[in-house]
């Protein structure tokens, strides 16, 4: 059966993982990897995480055939509201893009929550929220949308089919423990 005879029987899910406590990106990918399983092609597509760095993730879904891209530069405050700003217009082109052009069963919006949610500069004109509503309405009908990071503006929640909270009950980080390789990186 070819893909587009498994589509024609599907029906697409959006899918919101949002809260303070650590693993949306880690649930997201976890699915991801369940879909590749299944012979579905999967994009991730990352809002925040810079190209620039190495992540053990993109290494291995790589060897899966998981398309992921990184798109921001990063959770830094060494760069400019405006490399932040041109970062997500970017990103944000790329997502319609992908999203809409019939190539993926399974698009990763990995952290777009988190860039929706920016306050310290304007994001609302390089990456509109009506825009995100219409792509999840638009998308392709049998494919999954999943969109992680927290902060899910509760416009997105009603969209959503189905919303998993992750809450934070106990982390290393709060007793000074930076990141571990293998575990968030």
């Amino acid at each position: 059966m070819g893909s587009s005879d498994r589509r024609s029987n599907r029906k697409g899910y959006t899918l919101v993982y949002t809260g303070n406590g650590k693993g949306k990106t880690t649930a997201s990918l976890g699915l991801a990897v369940r879909a590749a399983g299944r012979g579905y092609k999967v994009l991730v597509l990352q809002f925040i995480k810079s190209p620039q760095r190495t992540y053990g993730e993109q290494i291995a879904l790589s060897r899966i055939g998981i398309d992921m891209r990184q798109l921001g530069v990063g959770f830094t405050w060494t760069k400019t509201p405006e490399e932040h700003r041109e970062a997500l217009r970017k990103a944000w082109a790329i997502a319609k893009e992908e999203t809409m052009n019939g190539d993926w069963d399974v698009v990763i919006l990995d952290e777009i929550n988190n860039a929706l949610g920016i306050e310290r500069f304007p994001v609302a004109d390089v990456l509109p929220l009506a825009e995100v509503l219409e792509l999840i309405e638009q998308r392709p009908p049998y494919m999954h949308l999943v969109l992680t990071g927290r902060g899910a503006k509760p416009e997105i929640i009603e969209k959503a089919d189905l919303v998993s909270e992750i809450q934070p009950v106990k982390h290393y980080y709060d007793e000074g423990v930076p990141a571990v390789l293998g575990l968030e990186y």
